[in-house]
């Protein structure tokens, strides 16, 4: 006998957990398909999913048919699939959309997964072994991938935007400046909340181009300038307050520590850096992180971190972590001063 029914009951579950990849590159190949926004006007059958789509219609009925097992459609009548409320951030038009990101994550999957046994033996990252180049290198020279990324990070930055807001006080930093900012999305809502506040945005040159057109269609072209350089040479002077986000766990800890150097010297005394990361909890407690600390191992050989490996590492660059703050998002914002300043 294979042993009592609790026995049973948990091989059954590991097996489900097994399966989870499969949901979830069904969930991927839906926001590859734009599935939801085909379904956003109403209910379609799967025969005009699939002519829209180039699939072959039973094959995507399959895949309709595990995504709504989920919750994600409903299939109203044989072959006829809604959209659900649950469903409804896969609309590219979605406020809080992840149709991107969840594209994205499909196109580097075969990397990820793959790549897992190689960062496992070596300790290093996997894609840029595959590939022979960093990530961010593949993504400047395939446009295509290059701007499905940005629209990524847009709408994650979309997503944590609010959760920063209601828990930091902007009001003392009248200068802010955003360290790899990406098209400058977070540093234009702090802007908008703080209107005596200014901002450099800080990013590598080619990045840097399209995120002044970004900050001049938002208005404040007048208050924040845009900067194209390297964080890993230096980073400009004169903030208030030096912003970081989702800019760390993408790097190992030497090179984080160089990024973070490279802030400390362009800060005063005065000045505050503000992280935003996920920290891993400590012992068996299950968080986002958590997954997302493997991708980075193989994508990168970056990491996430739990807190004391941020107090750590801030240590090394000549900075004192003050303070954890948790948001309602997976992330939490780490601020922290110089070490002459904490020690005072």
């Amino acid at each position: 006998m294979a042993g009592d029914r609790s026995d049973q009951e948990r091989a059954y579950t590991l097996l489900e957990l097994g399966d989870e990849l499969i949901h979830a590159r069904a969930l991927q190949i839906a926001a590859e398909l734009r599935i939801a926004d085909l379904l956003a006007s109403g209910p379609r059958p799967c025969e005009d999913l699939a002519e829209r789509t180039d699939t072959d219609p039973e094959a995507l009925h399959r895949v309709m048919r595990l995504l709504a097992s989920r919750g994600l459609f409903h299939e109203t009548g044989t072959g006829v699939f809604e959209l659900t409320p649950m469903g409804d951030p896969l609309r590219s038009d979605h406020p809080a959309s992840v149709r991107s990101v969840l594209a994205l994550t499909g196109t580097v999957a075969p990397v990820v997964l793959g790549g897992v046994h190689h960062s496992l033996r070596t300790g290093e990252a996997t894609f840029p072994a595959v590939t022979g180049e960093h990530v961010y290198e593949h993504m400047a020279r395939h446009p295509e991938q290059g701007r499905l990324f940005d629209e990524a990070m847009r709408d994650l930055t979309h997503l944590v935007v609010p959760a920063v807001l209601d828990v930091y006080d902007f009001t003392g930093a009248p200068r802010i400046i955003d360290v790899g900012g990406g098209s400058g999305a977070l540093l234009s809502a702090i802007l908008h909340r703080e209107p005596a506040a200014s901002g450099i945005l800080f990013e590598a040159p080619g990045v840097a181009d399209s995120a002044r057109d970004r900050i001049r269609e938002e208005g404040l072209a007048d208050r924040c300038s845009v900067v194209g350089g390297d964080f890993f040479r230096e980073v400009p002077a004169g903030g208030d307050l030096y912003l970081l986000k989702w800019v760390l766990h993408n790097w190992s800890d030497e090179r984080a520590t160089d990024i973070l150097r490279n802030c400390r010297r362009s800060m005063s005394e005065d000045s505050k850096l503000l992280l935003i990361e996920s920290v891993l909890p400590a012992g068996d407690d299950p968080h986002p992180g958590k997954a997302m600390d493997l991708a980075m191992l193989v994508l990168h050989g970056g990491r996430e971190r739990t807190e004391e490996q941020f107090t750590e590492l801030l240590a090394g660059a000549g900075l004192r972590l003050e303070r954890v703050v948790p948001t309602r998002s997976p992330h939490s914002l780490v601020e922290a001063s110089p070490i002459e300043v904490a020690q005072r």
